[in-house]
């Protein structure tokens, strides 16, 4: 039998079967890697965040030759689960793409079913949304926060629950009574800071963060891209601005705050004039 698995290991187009192969021998209690078989549900969450947002990245520098690498990577943990599940008794790979086969299903009555496919995004969003509703009861999740997981990314995380309380109409009307409040919790904020009473300053700093999330939800603007996307800018700007010091026989450590001011502002507008 080992013969057979051991032909389908070394099959370059064994595919999905090829992976689940490899990961039952990785985990083998006798032959496996010890690596692999000590690790646990809770060790391998962090990495499965952590292909996540490599995968996100990936697609955000639109770095389409190493996409594949990310998504196999991603797709890794999955498996990794599934073997654990399968080890345990709890489940296994076929059962959960099953799941998610009948959960597509179920969500798509315009498609799958007799209903309609001639409807417009937002309808669809609604429906959506209701059938997740629904889900959320057959759980035995009443609440209206239930269900948002504590896993999640902080800004994802605080979006979620924006979104779950506007939907029974605990929420602003504007972009605008969002941007006042934001103007108030600055306020608290200096308030804080100025007490030195570091709980308090998490606190506030904290509110502070959860409102410029309420702000990002109402101008449609999604926070944790809104924050990548000014990581990178920084590390671009900050970037030119070091080459630019070593190219001067200087660097960050020597240069003055001035000097590094002025070459900050001179990184804009090379990125602006596409040098940057």
């Amino acid at each position: 039998m080992k013969d057979a698995s051991d032909a389908l290991v070394h099959n370059p187009k064994g595919g999905m079967p090829r992976l689940l192969e490899i990961m039952a021998r990785l985990r083998d209690p006798v032959t496996g890697c010890p690596w692999d078989m000590e690790q646990t549900w809770e060790t391998i969450a962090p990495y499965t965040i952590e292909e996540a947002y490599e995968v996100a990245d990936a697609i955000e520098r639109q770095a389409w030759g190493e996409l594949k690498g990310e998504l196999g990577d991603l797709l890794l943990q999955v498996v990794y689960f599934a073997r654990m599940g399968a080890e345990q008794g709890r489940f296994d790979f076929d059962e959960i793409a099953d799941t998610v086969s009948d959960k597509m299903i179920a969500r798509h009555p315009h498609v799958f079913g007799d209903e309609s496919n001639r409807k417009s995004a937002d309808q669809q969003t609604r429906d959506w949304e209701v059938q997740k509703a629904a889900e959320r009861d057959a759980r035995g999740e009443q609440r209206v926060l239930d269900g948002v997981a504590l896993g999640l990314p902080a800004l994802m995380r605080a979006q979620k629950l924006q979104k779950r309380a506007a939907r029974v109409g605990f929420d602003w009307e504007t972009g605008t009574q969002v941007a006042g409040k934001i103007s108030e919790e600055a306020a608290e904020l200096a308030e804080a800071a100025a007490s030195r009473d570091p709980g308090a300053i998490e606190a506030e700093m904290g509110d502070m963060f959860f409102s410029l999330v309420n702000l990002s939800r109402h101008l449609g603007v999604d926070p944790e891209r809104a924050l990548r996307r000014a990581n990178n800018r920084f590390s671009r700007r900050f970037n030119w601005l070091e080459s630019e010091l070593l190219r001067q026989g200087s660097s960050p450590a020597q240069a003055t705050l001035e000097q590094m001011d002025a070459l900050w502002e001179a990184a804009k507008v090379a990125e602006q004039h596409g040098g940057g």
